[in-house]
């Protein structure tokens, strides 16, 4: 992956499953970041937003995609991006760095379809309970401090990538027993 140029990313710099680095805490970015830090992070929003576009991603065979930690592009930095709609249908974009989840709910949610991955080519059956509600303090692009509150899909997009940065793969969280079965004595539902 070259660095701190503006570049396109394709499938062939995702890293995928069984490669270390996607198993290992990743290390915090300074702050204010680095050119080279503000860059790559544009760069993997740009990504997202191309796996989105139905004619990019057809020339250049992307896989659509929500979220991308730095280690998914071999990078042992503490940062993500984010492209997701809301349940109104509006566009949000996320490029964080050191992100902490603060506060959460009691209640989770999941996806009854299951959650993917880029770093993952195979279908992972199962539920992945996720917290409905999380609060999150970051850096944006600029170093700027920020606390964000989260609900729904952007919940669980964001706790996916944090999880990452972490050396969690969300299908750790799938009950090893019954992939469908959800935890009790917490209140979970689907988000749909």
């Amino acid at each position: 992956m070259s660095k701190g140029r503006k570049i396109m990313i394709t499938m062939k710099d995702i890293v995928r499953e069984g490669n270390p680095i996607l198993r290992k805490v990743t290390n915090d970015v300074a702050v204010p970041p680095s050119e080279e830090d503000q860059q790559i992070l544009l760069n993997m929003l740009q990504f997202l937003k191309n796996s989105q576009d139905p004619e990019i991603a057809k020339r250049y065979k992307l896989r659509p995609g929500v979220g991308l930690s730095a280690n998914q592009i071999g990078l042992n930095k503490r940062m993500f991006a984010a492209y997701l709609t809301d349940d109104k249908g509006r566009y949000h974009e996320y490029t964080l760095i050191n992100p902490k989840i603060i506060s959460h709910s009691v209640n989770m949610i999941y996806l009854p379809q299951g959650e993917g991955c880029l770093s993952v080519d195979r279908q992972v059956p199962g539920f992945v309970p996720r917290y409905e509600r999380i609060k999150v303090s970051a850096y944006d692009l600029k170093g700027t401090k920020l606390e964000i509150k989260l609900k729904g899909y952007a919940s669980i997009v964001v706790q996916h990538e944090i999880d990452h940065l972490n050396g969690i793969m969300f299908y750790d969280h799938i009950n090893k027993e019954d992939p469908f079965k959800l935890p009790e004595n917490i209140p979970v539902e689907s988000l749909y």
